[in-house]
Formats: structure tokens, sequence, C-alpha cells
């Protein structure tokens, strides 16, 4: 990446900052919204807290399973669905339904069916699946039709297609769907520990500051959740970079 978007970047988070501050300094009411100030000098109190790194590790295990889960189901079913037109008709009213449905309706009628410990995993699950889904089964069918058919005719096994026709063809349309479903699954498992309450997670603690009236924890709690997400779709998808440079490589 250029030196250039990265001052731009630089710049618009500043002027962000500084809306924020002018922001707080106008209403003048912590409890509405607090300064950057409070938020950092908050978090840095957080950061030396036990609970603190306890709570990342209990959210980060569930909704990063969820996703992993995600990931491979929804790859799986697309790779049946393109084989099998009969099962992607069966999976159109499921597929549909999971995009379509509010989150927060999934996540109280599992409350129901699940600990709150394990709600996270599922609704994480629940959100990413159909996006894997449809942008693997879409890169299947935008496979190249031609190299298909020599592998046919020249009987190359299944292995040999899946790792050099269909993994690259695959590319672009499986790291669109893992940068979507990430961010996603963080929001959705989030919000799944919010109302579940789970003891010991980050949702539980936002629900806390919620409660009372803590706006330096809120901030400070969604501060990390920002972090902690964006850092890991970076490494996410850098590992997926380099599985593809190593399949490149052979």
């Amino acid at each position: 990446m250029s030196a250039k978007p990265r001052w731009e970047k630089a710049v618009a988070i500043l002027l962000a900052l500084v809306l924020w501050q002018l922001g707080a300094m106008a209403l003048n009411s912590p409890i509405l919204l607090v300064s950057p100030l409070r938020v950092f000098v908050r978090l840095t109190e957080l950061v030396r807290e036990r609970f603190f790194y306890a709570a990342i590790g209990f959210s980060l295990a569930r909704i990063i399973a969820g996703f992993l889960l995600g990931l491979a189901g929804g790859s799986l079913l697309a790779a049946a669905a393109s084989r099998w037109r009969i099962l992607e008709i069966l999976l159109w009213p499921y597929i549909t339904v999971i995009k379509t449905t509010p989150v927060a309706s999934f996540i109280i009628l599992c409350l129901i069916w699940l600990d709150s410990s394990n709600l996270s995993v599922f609704i994480a699950f629940l959100m990413v699946l159909p996006i894997v889904y449809a942008n693997v089964l879409e890169g299947i069918r935008q496979t190249d039709s031609k190299l298909l058919e020599m592998a046919q005719l020249f009987r190359v096994g299944f292995g040999r297609r899946l790792r050099y026709i269909y993994l690259p063809q695959l590319r672009p349309y499986l790291t669109t769907a893992c940068s979507v479903a990430l961010g996603l699954s963080w929001k959705a498992g989030i919000a799944a520990e919010v109302i579940g309450i789970p003891d010991g997670s980050i949702g539980e603690m936002l629900y806390e500051a919620k409660v009372y009236l803590s706006s330096p924890d809120l901030f400070a709690w969604t501060v990390v959740i920002i972090a902690v997400s964006i850092l890991f779709e970076k490494l996410f998808l850098l590992l997926l970079k380099a599985g593809y440079r190593r399949l490149e490589r052979g």
C-alpha cells in the first residue's frame, strides 16, 4: 500500500476524533457522549485488569469457531449444490430465511434451544453460512468450462482439479465472502452475547455498561471490539493469501 492512502486514512481518523471531541464538548454530558480522551483513559485502565483479556478470549474463541464452521459449511453446501441441482432448490428456502430474518429474532429463538455460553457460536455460524454459500456457488459456476473440459478429456483426478482449477478460480469469490462474513460474524456474535449475557464475555461487559450508564466502559469496549475484529480480519485474509501463494508455487 502506498504512503498516500495511509496518510489519507490517518487524516480521516484524526478528523473523526476531532468531531467526536467537539460533539462531546457541545453536549457536555458524559452519559450521552463521552470524550475520546476519557475513553482512552478508561481503556488504559481496562487493559490492566485480568478479566479484560479473559473476556476477549471468551468471545474471540466462540466467534472464530462460528465463523470457521460457517465457512466450512457454506463451502461444502455450495460444492454439493453446484453438483446436484435438486439440492440447490431444496436449500433455497433455508438460505433465504437465514438471510432475511433479523439477527435479534434468531438470538431470542436460539436462547430457547442453546446455552447462552454457546449462543454466539451458532449465531456467527448462521450469519456466515449464506454469505459463503452464495459466493462459493457463484464462483464454481463461473469456473472456466474449457479448463474443466480439458481436465475431463485428460482424466485429471478430482484432487488436481480442485487444486489447479477450482481453488484459483474461487479466490476472488472466497476472499470477498470472508471479508464480508468476518465483520458480520463479530457484529452478530457480540449482539448474541449482549442478549444472552454469558458470564465472562464482552457482551456481558457491554450489558453492564448499559445498566450502570457507564459510557466510558461502553465506548472503550466498542473500541476493543472494532480493533479485535479488524485485526482478526487482516490476519485471516493474510493467511488466506499465503495459502494461495503456497498453492501457486505447487
